[in-house]
């Protein structure tokens, strides 16, 4: 498994305590790959369904949590502050507090039973930044607290998309794409859709948080 390198767009480290603090609040490569994410059986069915219901811009964040058979259970988009710094501690506050606008929490079970994955859009190639560990840092944390399993983290650039970790992308959606109509995720039609099953597109469209 390789990752590729590139510096941060949004911060720059310094030899500061802050900078400590900074740094422990970020995943890197290595400590992601080891943590046993699972992997999606469908990746591009996952980011093409929340790219067509979300229609994400730049620096949006989308957090969907997907049941055992990954069909999408509750999802919920926001854009990142301009201003907020690149913390996983942050990511996590936010994270959470949109987890819990829209599923409830399952601390209760011994074991987690749905999975949260992010779909994060930035400007910039697919290879690794540290913006990207501290997304990954806060979703893991986010799900810890919410009873959830951590799952992928997915960037969407101009270049298209990539599951960090895995090795694995495509060129459709990227940043730059019109998202496609809700409606017609339903078709044959190249992206493939999210699976909903039963009649779980109009509680989607209720429950998505933009």
């Amino acid at each position: 498994m390789t990752f590729g390198f590139a510096p941060s767009a949004a911060t720059s480290l310094s030899a500061s305590a802050g900078s400590v603090n900074h740094v422990a609040r970020m995943l890197e490569p290595a400590e992601w790959a080891a943590a046993g994410i699972p992997l999606l059986r469908s990746p591009r069915e996952v980011v093409s369904g929340l790219h067509a219901r979300h229609r994400p811009t730049p620096a949006t964040a989308v957090v969907a949590v997907l049941d055992h058979e990954e069909r999408l259970t509750a999802s919920a988009s926001f854009a990142r502050r301009s201003t907020a710094a690149t913390d996983g501690w942050e990511f996590r506050n936010a994270l959470l507090a949109h987890l819990r606008r829209v599923i409830p929490h399952d601390l209760r079970r011994r074991t987690p039973v749905r999975t949260a994955v992010l779909l994060y859009c930035r400007e910039g190639d697919e290879r690794w930044t540290e913006e990207d560990g501290a997304w990954m840092w806060g979703l893991r944390d986010a799900c810890t607290l919410h009873g959830l399993r951590c799952g992928a983290y997915i960037t969407l650039t101009r270049g298209g998309w990539q599951v960090l970790g895995e090795g694995r992308g495509g060129r459709r959606p990227t940043l730059l794409s019109t998202p496609s109509a809700l409606a017609d995720t339903t078709t044959d039609h190249d992206p493939v859709p999210l699976s909903t099953g039963g009649g779980a597109a109009d509680a989607l469209r209720r429950s998505a948080a933009r």
